[in-house]
């Protein structure tokens, strides 16, 4: 089975995307971020995630 990847090209910007935990006390929450783009990120409740086995 070959995997789905993709080679990075000269001619496209990279972008650096990063997750984090947040725990501010009430609700633990997952945030995505794309770093080279000001205001690209997301944020939600752990607990309406799905861990990565399920989903596939």
């Amino acid at each position: 089975m070959a995997h789905n990847t993709a080679t990075p090209s000269n001619s496209v910007a990279q972008n650096e995307v990063m997750a984090s935990l947040d725990d501010d006390g009430r609700t633990e929450r997952l945030i995505i971020a794309d770093t080279t783009a000001d205001g690209a990120w997301l944020s939600v409740p752990v607990s309406g995630s799905v861990d990565l086995q399920s989903w596939q």
